[in-house]
């Protein structure tokens, strides 16, 4: 074999995992169709650490986002990846909501998320006097992460322990062989072939396509949900995250700082066909109202369009959300290849507990 073991997709979940085989002693190598690490959804997210507070309890989101969030900051803390614990607060802006938001915490506290606190009215204008709302829970784990910067310390752990990413290579053939598989790689010159004993399809919105190329491998169905961001000029007066309750899809227009504390608004919900980043400047025109609802001074023509990322989804329009999947040898009988789909958000919080539970799946 010319490598021991070969990961497809070099995002923050891929490079993780590929440190993780490495640091367990595995020759590794990562193959990325992008002439860079993580352009694609790893790069157009929301770059927020999530506490664990939405998903279903006992599902491998809760599990992951609450492990990955901890394995998170303890990177970042040793690496110098730059990271805020900023909080969050999720608001109720209507009677109605503050009812649901018992609902999130006692989901939250399911799935081990203990430290939510609910906040009157006053509570929470006494944080952030410019938000209007009818009450709020306030969420101190949550934070925010330069998520290029985890990136490139993965990428850097992995090349420590001799592993290697080489970016500018699709995979656009994959054949199982009798101890191990062969890749067809396009390099924009010759191409090339590569065996390797060990596989890992961490491919994004491209994994069930190259899955599907293994016999057995019953990959889900592709997806496509679009979200697009807004940023305005000058600075917000806010020195937490705003969330408000949650909508089907997604978590709402919610706004997000970055490292340097600039505001950004998003992501809506806009189910599309295929990969399109393209952000529509009229769809501003539905942001203003639903920001509005917690921050009612957003001035007129304040919001610009920003960029846009499209989530992974393996589950369709009106379908409840799928899980994270992590199919290994159990799931389709081929040994030492496992395939992740479906990793949409939490999955930058997750990136690390992933990673291992993927590694431990390889050697089943």
């Amino acid at each position: 074999m010319d490598v021991e073991t070969v990961v497809i997709g070099a995002g923050a979940v891929g490079l993780a995992i590929a440190r993780e085989l490495a640091l367990r002693g595995q020759e590794v190598m990562v193959l990325e169709e992008h002439p860079i690490i993580g352009s694609q959804t790893s790069a157009r997210n929301s770059e927020v650490i999530h506490a664990g507070i939405y998903y279903p309890a006992g599902s491998l989101k809760a599990r992951a986002c609450l492990a990955g969030r901890e394995l998170l900051y303890r990177f970042c803390d040793e690496h110098g990846v730059p990271h805020r614990r900023l909080g969050k607060l999720i608001v109720a802006t209507s009677p109605e909501q503050v009812e649901t938001l018992s609902d999130i915490r006692a989901r939250a506290e399911a799935n081990g998320v203990d430290d939510l606190a609910f906040l009157s009215r006053a509570d929470a204008l006494a944080l952030e006097p410019h938000l209007a709302c009818e009450g709020a829970l306030l969420s101190p784990s949550t934070g925010i992460v330069d998520s290029h910067g985890f990136m490139l310390a993965l990428q850097g752990g992995l090349e420590a322990r001799g592993g290697q990413v080489v970016c500018g290579s699709k995979v656009t053939g994959l054949a199982a062989l009798g101890d191990g598989y062969r890749l067809t790689v396009e390099d924009g010159a010759e191409g090339f072939a590569l065996t390797c004993r060990n596989l890992v399809i961490s491919a994004g919105h491209g994994a069930p396509s190259l899955a599907a190329l293994l016999s057995g491998t019953q990959p889900p169905t592709a997806y496509f949900a679009r979200g697009c961001y807004f940023s305005i000029t000058g600075r917000a007066p806010f020195s937490r995250l705003i969330y408000p309750v949650p909508e089907p899809g997604g978590l709402g227009v919610h706004l997000t700082l970055d490292m340097g504390g600039q505001a950004r608004f998003g992501p809506d919900v806009e189910w599309i066909d295929s990969l399109d980043y393209t952000v529509d400047p009229r769809r501003a025109d539905g942001f203003y109202a639903e920001i509005r609802k917690y921050w009612p001074e957003l001035a007129d023509g304040s919001l610009r369009p920003d960029y846009s990322g499209v989530r992974p989804k393996i589950s369709g329009p009106g379908e409840p959300a799928a899980d994270f999947r992590i199919d290994g040898p159990r799931e389709h009988g081929h040994r030492g290849l496992v395939a992740l789909y479906g990793i949409e958000s939490p999955g930058l919080t997750s990136a690390l507990a992933l990673a291992g539970l993927a590694a431990d799946r390889l050697g089943e």
